[in-house]
């Protein structure tokens, strides 16, 4: 029988509310599912910002950021994977109830009154991003009281480190992803040392560590953990070390320029209206369709990835989700050029889930 994963619930909140002596097996297996849907949840957003740009121009800093970016929380979705089912779990994604909605919270309560929306790259998406990724005691300030993503992944750290019997190494989807960054591969979690390696991996490309901005895990050198990148090109000014001894950072490097976007508008909730005045054309309405089918289908790939006892077809598996997800750019793309009847903004994709 197949366990209901409700994604507008308050699972988080709940589990973090749960004293440690508690967070057993049954505890990690639930935290571990709200963990997939956190990195899931962060995806679409960052890849519509990505699609978004037309022209980058000269400098392609922006672009590649944001590219570096998704194909870490792709990693970090396959690590939150390898966890749960290394300890028996095993992960939900493929249902209406189960995924992401926009425009909507993040799953389980994490960062309350925050709504994630899908749109192209502006400065309040980028405002966005950065508040999703927001470290538990940032070095640069714009804090509210809230259950970080950090705070969450420590917590089942922490479990971890309890119980490492739980441990057994089933089902583990391994794939090398160096290519796009040290600590991107997914490798067997089948050890307490792995896991605490895999984990270290997630919050640290995140948020960076409590004395450097800087990825410790990065695609190229000097690169920053997600929360900084974004908000250097929120700001428009590269984030550098300023002074040693301590070391302070500031958005005092050079310029960062918006690149030339297509307007992609804010998804509304739902979707985009397939009836009335302000429906969009079979063109596109095709599109959409294209879009989600073949969203859809990557999350049943993945989600029977993590289901398989031999290797070769879990990999065969995972490269179906792969090139599931390269199929969405070209018609996503379009989409974004397309205007909407009230000559406002433009289409996107919306990212909902429908059965095959």
């Amino acid at each position: 029988m197949t366990t209901l994963v409700d994604y507008e619930s308050n699972r988080i909140v709940e589990l973090m509310d749960q004293p440690a002596e508690l967070r057993g097996a049954d505890w990690l297996k639930d935290a571990l599912q709200q963990a997939i849907l956190l990195e899931l949840a962060t995806l679409p957003p960052y890849l519509c910002g990505m699609w978004s740009i037309d022209d980058a121009g000269p400098d392609e800093r922006v672009r590649e950021a944001l590219r570096t970016i998704v194909f870490d929380e792709m990693s970090h979705l396959g690590i939150a994977c390898n966890l749960l089912t290394t300890i028996g779990g095993v992960p939900r994604l493929a249902d209406v109830r189960t995924v992401p909605k926009y425009p909507g919270p993040l799953p389980g309560g994490v960062r309350p009154g925050l709504t994630v929306f899908l749109s192209g790259l502006t400065k309040e998406s980028l405002d966005l991003y950065a508040r999703i990724e927001e470290p538990e005691d940032p070095l640069v300030r714009n804090r509210e009281a809230h259950t970080s993503i950090g705070a969450f992944y420590s917590a089942i750290l922490a479990a971890f480190r309890s119980h490492p019997e739980l441990i057994t190494g089933a089902r583990q989807v391994i794939r090398n992803m160096s290519s796009q960054g040290a600590g991107n591969s997914l490798t067997a979690l089948d050890t307490l040392s792995a896991v605490e390696s895999a984990i270290a991996v997630v919050m640290e490309q995140g948020e960076g560590t409590s004395a450097s901005p800087e990825n410790p895990h990065p695609n190229e050198s000097g690169e920053l953990a997600h929360y900084y990148a974004f908000r250097e090109i929120h700001r428009g000014r590269e984030f550098v070390k300023v002074s040693e001894n301590p070391d302070q950072w500031d958005f005092a490097g050079p310029e960062i320029p918006m690149p030339h976007t297509l307007p992609m508008g804010v998804v509304p909730s739902g979707g985009w209206p397939r009836e009335g005045p302000s429906a969009p054309g079979q063109d596109t309405l095709d599109r959409l369709d294209e879009v989600n089918g073949a969203y859809s289908a990557l999350l049943r790939f993945i989600e029977q990835a993590w289901q398989q006892d031999v290797p070769a077809q879990a990999t065969s598996l995972l490269n179906k989700a792969v090139g599931r997800m390269r199929a969405l750019e070209e018609p996503a793309v379009a989409l974004m050029g397309t205007a909407q009847p009230d000559g406002g903004k433009n289409y996107g994709p919306e990212f909902r889930y429908v059965d095959a």
